[in-house]
């Protein structure tokens, strides 16, 4: 009974690093050449080949033991997910989630200090 329990949590624990690996190989697709080179980041195709190889090691994972390179690729998706995706998304214009204007901009405009 133990071990049908741990044997869910595994395969809980391999399902969360394969949506993981799937999650960060389709924003490394989505976003454009030229926003990595802005962002002074690795090239696409390098990105799409490490995570790429991520949710490949994932697939296999559920058949073999791989559980390092599981670990490496979960380690190149959440660095991916962490320190380039935000920096694509400034440069791309995407921005901290806010639709336009500036952080002193108030619900009926700019903020100009009482003036």
């Amino acid at each position: 009974m133990l071990l049908t329990g741990f044997n869910k949590f595994v395969l809980l624990l391999y399902v969360g690093m394969m949506v993981l690996a799937v999650v960060a190989l389709v924003m490394a697709a989505v976003a454009r050449e030229d926003a990595y080179r802005a962002a002074d980041k690795q090239k696409k195709s390098f990105w799409l080949l490490i995570l790429g190889l991520a949710v490949g090691v994932n697939v296999l994972g559920l058949y073999m033991s791989v559980l390092f390179l599981q670990i490496a690729g979960v380690v190149a998706s959440i660095v991916f997910l962490v320190d380039v995706q935000p920096a694509l998304r400034a440069v791309s214009g995407g921005g901290s989630g806010r639709r336009g204007g500036s952080s002193s901009d108030g619900p009926y405009g700019p903020y100009n200090g009482g003036r």
